[in-house]
């Protein structure tokens, strides 16, 4: 039994157009191969799947730039040249756009307004008022933003003194920290410093009732207690 003739349309189902693609392109492939070597020609096939997967065939005596060369003087048309100009009126826009920009902007700024019609001055101050609006919005936005972010620093350093207060206390309430009072007289407590219970305290007592006090003192006479 021969093959069926099969009808040449698009096939929907992405499995069976994949291999189809894969089979037909080898397929074309050898057929170039075979050209090439039965009849010296030079061959160049370029491909592209449906997924942009780049297949290409060469003849082992070219190049792709040599075949483009002689496609050119062939065919009277010269490739490069019309790529250039492209490239060429593609600049161009690039140019034309960039100077309107570059206007807008010195207009924009008060400057080159002397050839500028009526029209064009009241849609300038139309686009200028809008702008300044959008402008003065966003400096609220984040004049408001800065605002909350700083208000929210001073309560957590307010929080933090009201602790740093409630701990200041607490140690001042505890007899083995600070000055303490003893029957009157000053004297000051100093805690060791790996937290031993046994202080040193110093004592200043008054002067004893005389007139004549001993040399080197002052009014008073230190006491180590």
């Amino acid at each position: 039994m021969g093959r069926g003739k099969i009808e040449i349309k698009r096939i929907e189902n992405p499995t069976n157009r994949q291999v189809t693609y894969s089979k037909r392109r080898n397929g074309i492939f050898k057929k170039a191969q075979e050209l090439t070597v039965l009849c010296d020609a030079k061959v160049s096939l370029i491909m592209f799947s449906n997924t942009g997967k780049f297949h290409e065939y060469i003849s082992p005596a070219t190049t792709t730039k040599k075949i483009f060369d002689q496609y050119q003087k062939t065919s009277g048309i010269d490739l490069w040249i019309t790529h250039y100009e492209r490239m060429q009126d593609h600049l161009r826009k690039l140019r034309d756009i960039n100077n309107k920009l570059r206007r807008d902007i010195r207009q924009r700024m008060g400057e080159d307004l002397n050839e500028v019609g009526i029209d064009d001055l009241r849609s300038l101050e139309q686009k200028m008022t809008s702008a300044l609006e959008i402008i003065r919005e966003r400096k609220y936005h984040v004049i408001k933003t800065q605002t909350e972010t700083y208000r929210k620093k001073v309560r957590n350093l307010e929080e933090r003194h009201g602790d740093l207060m409630l701990e200041f206390e607490a140690k001042c309430d505890d007899p083995h920290y600070g000055l303490v009072d003893n029957e009157g007289d000053y004297e000051s407590a100093i805690a060791l410093a790996n937290g031993a219970s046994n202080l040193y305290a110093f004592r200043l007592h008054p002067p004893p009732p005389t007139i004549h006090h001993a040399a080197g003192f002052g009014s008073h006479g230190l006491h180590l207690a």
